[in-house]
């Protein structure tokens, strides 16, 4: 018997119930799985993102609202991507029965259940809990007391963080999302080097809420801040106690770091800046940027100079926002806006005229998926854009319209968003293979010239080093993993794609990588004495076809049993690659470079490294919880150096690369964040 239409709502016949009913708790456990485990791929609000399509709507009901036992064995059986089967029954049966509501199937009572639901269930938001200090229930004892004191003290010997101090850090902070604006990932300390690091042990662990996280912690005079699924906490850095916690009601996807400025740190949740008091956690400011129901949202954090707060929109993929993404700039100390930068050139405005004449409503994409680099000196932000996800915006009779300002750098004035210049890496982009990631500022000598440059590499894994005052062109240098630029012009830095990977609609093409990328959003790090940039790469393929408004394709590798992730040392000024190691896991996380002489990243499979810069040979590793999808960052506390990464709750492109690796299977459901230092000394 089919489904029984009440009211314009569906719901599951008797005959049916046995099979598929669900109770509204069943709704409410369901979301948070799916928040935790699906919303990267599909989006929070179920409307579809950069790994899967829209899983509410019209097309969905007519697939699934009266096959609901067939929608729960697809999901387990397929569900997560490379790891199907890997979540509990029961969390299978709840994110079912949330897709279910969510598209009007109402909730019932399970046989034996003696109340019914009267009406679709609708999970209950989280609530706010935020607090300053924990809530005792009974008079503290003087030991409690002490503790409390201890840990008050803490929080108050932290200094207000300066312009200066961002500019230059104490040697033991981490003060910005690579360290420093110049997003190096580079640490002068050296305490922990080639000769130590096999002692290297577990200081303290620190349970996260679990979501998906690629999270990268800030630390300032001794506490640290880290963020996970839109709560934030505030920790003792060299012991790990619980000093403060902020917790933002709703449902908060991936940020990938945090900024602090002044007395405030600041957080990004779904599409809205949150100021809180560094030593408190009380909101200070709470900034919506955009609606929230669009299906945009934050894919990183900001950064934060001269008293103002940069931050960058992404998942700007569909009509929920028309004319793309953008870049917008709030006063630190009120969050009262100060300029927005879109990142798709307006019809009439510069660069305008670059998008086959397709009205502003249909162009999209061009997202901001991680946050910036600012210079100093210069004075001038860079950020780097996605591609669209409307290629027949792009693409007319074979063609390719360039679509300013996707796969660019852009280079803007901090006090006004004045774009000073901007650099597009490839032009025409329907391939997705987004220019989107860190943009990298170093002191080389080009042509026997000393120039201030930044470097960047999309997923191609091709670097493009640019001056960083003008934006004109350098070099560039392939890190090998791609087959689809066969040249590069020498003067302009121009990519000719190669002729028989020209899209046509309903024809597929093979090329590498796919469209996860060589490269991702794991950033390099950078060595300004050795002049080496340290790169995690993933080699993967794929066979792509196009239609009129999207790709898609499937992944492979490049060859059967092939080694899939990848770390390689670029000399940037002698142009060549050090030495490149292999692995057969994917790369999972970040990489960081110290003064040690060492380089710490992790893969897939659960390990975390330290490895010889110098040669890449391994040192010492550990066996984590789970897969490293963050960036490790190393600080300093009492004369005490520390490496810091958090395990679990990857995001979509950690979930999407692991079918290249069947065998290897991560655990699901918690994040942990994990604290390594050299034994003490007797």
């Amino acid at each position: 018997m089919g489904p029984l239409l009440v009211l314009g709502v569906v719901v599951m016949s008797a005959a049916y119930a046995d099979e598929a009913s669900f109770s509204a708790d069943d709704v409410a456990r369901g979301e948070q799985v799916y928040q935790a485990g699906c919303a990267a791929c599909h989006g929070a609000n179920l409307l579809g993102g950069p790994g899967g399509p829209a899983l509410r709507g019209g097309a969905f009901q007519a697939k699934w609202s009266a096959q609901g036992a067939a929608l729960l064995k697809y999901v387990h059986e397929t569900m997560p991507p490379g790891a199907s089967g890997s979540l509990g029954d029961a969390d299978y049966r709840d994110v079912t029965a949330y897709l279910l509501n969510a598209n009007g199937v109402m909730a019932t009572a399970k046989p034996g259940d003696p109340a019914a639901a009267a009406a679709p269930a609708k999970a209950a938001p989280p609530p706010s809990e935020h607090a300053r200090q924990p809530r005792p229930t009974q008079p503290l004892d003087r030991i409690a007391q002490e503790t409390l004191i201890r840990r008050r003290a803490v929080l108050d010997r932290m200094r207000p963080v300066t312009d200066a101090m961002l500019r230059d850090p104490a040697e033991g902070d981490w003060l910005n999302w690579r360290r420093t604006y110049d997003g190096q990932g580079f640490s002068s300390l050296a305490q922990i080097d080639r000769r130590n690091v096999g002692g290297l042990r577990p200081a303290w662990a620190y349970q996260l809420a679990p979501g998906t996280n690629e999270i990268t912690p800030l630390v300032h005079d001794g506490v640290m801040y880290v963020a996970s699924s839109g709560r934030l906490e505030a920790l003792d850095a060299a012991t790990g106690d619980y000093l403060w916690h902020y917790a933002r009601p709703g449902l908060n996807g991936l940020v990938r770091n945090l900024a602090i400025y002044d007395n405030l740190v600041y957080l990004a949740a779904e599409t809205s800046v949150v100021a809180l008091d560094m030593k408190t956690g009380a909101v200070v400011w709470d900034k919506l940027i955009a609606p929230a129901d669009r299906g945009i949202r934050f894919g990183s954090g900001p950064i934060a100079a001269k008293g103002k707060i940069f931050q960058g929109m992404g998942y700007c993929v569909a009509k929920g926002q028309p004319g793309g993404c953008f870049i917008v700039a709030l006063d630190a100390r009120t969050g009262e806006e100060a300029w927005r930068f879109d990142t798709i050139a307006r019809p009439g405005a510069p660069g305008g005229d670059t998008w086959n004449d397709t009205p502003l409503e249909n162009r999209f994409g061009s997202s901001v998926w991680l946050a910036g680099s600012y210079d100093p000196g210069l004075d001038l932000l860079y950020f780097g854009t996605g591609q669209t996800y409307n290629i027949g915006a792009l693409i007319r009779d074979g063609k390719r319209a360039p679509g300013l300002y996707t796969n660019s750098t852009l280079a803007l004035r901090p006090d006004t968003g004045e774009l000073v210049w901007h650099y597009q890496h490839v032009a025409g982009d329907v391939w997705d293979l987004d220019w989107a990631f860190e943009r990298t500022l170093a002191d080389l000598t080009v042509d026997g010239k000393p120039r201030r440059t930044v470097t960047t590499a999309g997923k191609l894994g091709i670097f493009d080093t640019l001056d960083a005052a003008t934006g004109k062109y350098l070099f560039s240098i392939d890190s090998g993993v791609q087959t689809m630029v066969s040249g590069i012009d020498p003067v302009t830095g121009a990519k000719t794609i190669d002729p028989a990977l020209v899209p046509e609609f309903d024809k597929s093409r093979r090329f590498c990588p796919s469209a996860l990328g060589g490269r991702n959003w794991p950033a390099t790090a950078y060595n300004p004495k050795t002049r080496v940039l340290y790169v995690p790469l993933n080699e993967t393929c794929t066979d792509m076809f196009w239609r009129e408004t999207h790709i898609g394709g499937p992944l492979s590798l490049v060859e059967p049993d092939r080694l899939v992730g990848r770390v390689q040392a670029i000399d940037l000024a002698g142009r060549r690659t050090r030495w490149t190691r292999r692995e057969r896991a994917p790369q999972a996380s970040a990489i960081l470079a110290t003064a040690g002489g060492l380089i710490f990243e992790g893969s897939r499979d659960r390990w975390f490294r330290a490895s010889d810069d110098r040669t890449g040979k391994v040192l010492w590793r550990t066996r984590l919880d789970s897969a490293p999808s963050a960036f490790p960052i190393t600080y300093s506390v009492g004369g005490v150096q520390y490496v810091a990464v958090a395990a679990g709750g990857g995001g979509s492109t950690d979930a999407l690369v692991g079918q290249t690796t069947p065998e290897i299977v991560t655990p699901v459901g918690g994040t942990t964040l994990w604290v390594f230092r050299l034994p003490e000394r007797n």
